[in-house]
């Protein structure tokens, strides 16, 4: 019988092996390396979880708040570290949903048979 958490567990040292994942952690390391830009993508992160909970717990999302976040992730793309970020984070998501599609197809194709 197969383990499935095995292959997981393998399918992650793999996922630490790719070149998606020592770009990410390169690109993040560059952001925490410019005080300014950290600080600025903390903030973001901070605000984003805020809304998140806001939205969570059925409270209203204000245009402040909209307002408020535009501002800030604009204010992202003055840093150069943040952008490659960004970049890198685009390239490994992509990777995940591949990846997602893969695990899932024995899930859908049971789905697909029901049509």
């Amino acid at each position: 019988m197969v383990n499935i958490y095995d292959s997981a567990n393998q399918l992650e040292e793999d996922l630490r092996q790719t070149p998606e994942v020592a770009d990410l952690k390169l690109a993040f390391e560059a952001v925490k390396a410019n005080d300014l830009a950290f600080k600025l993508f903390d903030k973001v992160q901070n605000k984003q979880y805020e809304l998140q909970q806001k939205q969570a717990t059925g409270q209203e999302i204000t245009n402040e708040d909209v307002e408020g976040m535009r501002q800030l992730t604009d204010q992202l793309q003055n840093y150069k570290e943040i952008n490659n970020l960004m970049e890198k984070e685009q390239k490994m998501n992509s990777m995940m949903e591949e990846l997602n599609k893969i695990i899932s197809k024995p899930i859908a194709e049971i789905y697909q048979g029901e049509k």
